[in-house]
């Protein structure tokens, strides 16, 4: 039998965009036990591919510079990025080393989602939201992330504290319209 408490926290996961963020700052100790958890994911051959570039304080706003510097965005989306790095508390770039000669990349890509999988998973029950980005414009920041040339980046997960009481209410497909049994 499954537990319960297991498939009830993994039901309950659900995205919390910046704008429901109230700019209060999440305390590094949680920060670190998130990653923690992150770092549990299964990954083929202990490869382990995730990588997170963690933006806080001051960080936040040279990152915004970058993304905003020679990039050909309107001025509201660049008020609404600017809103959400200023109401998060923490933005981290999820990013992953490609292990090309070992396995798929799509492999390594599943492996980091499984990760970041945890990292929301983690925050049910609690004050604190994330929302998983995925902006074109990643790919331009490969120089100001200092990245290797065998890593990419994923997006940005947006963390913040929020007192939304909302309940996932988004109807999911019937599961048994997804299963074709072979007996």
């Amino acid at each position: 039998m499954i537990d319960k408490k297991i498939s009830s926290i993994i039901q309950s996961r659900k995205s919390i965009y910046p704008n429901e963020f109230n700019g209060k700052i999440i305390e590094e100790d949680i920060i670190v036990q998130l990653l923690e958890n992150a770092n549990y994911a299964p990954t083929h051959k202990m490869t382990q591919p995730w990588i997170f570039k963690i933006f806080c304080n001051d960080s936040k706003k040279k990152l915004l510079d970058e993304i905003t510097r020679n990039k050909d965005l309107s001025e509201n989306k660049k008020k609404k990025l600017e809103n959400s790095f200023n109401k998060s508390s923490h933005i981290i770039c999820i990013c992953m080393k490609k292990n090309d000669d070992l396995l798929p990349e799509w492999e390594e890509i599943a492996a980091t989602a499984m990760a970041v999988q945890n990292i929301w998973i983690s925050c049910v029950g609690s004050n604190i939201g994330g929302y998983w980005s995925t902006p074109k414009y990643i790919n331009t920041l490969r120089k100001f992330l200092k990245l290797n040339v065998d890593e990419i980046c994923l997006g940005f997960f947006y963390l913040g504290v929020h007192s939304s009481k909302k309940i996932n209410k988004k109807r999911r497909d019937n599961i048994s319209e997804k299963i074709q049994w072979f007996r």
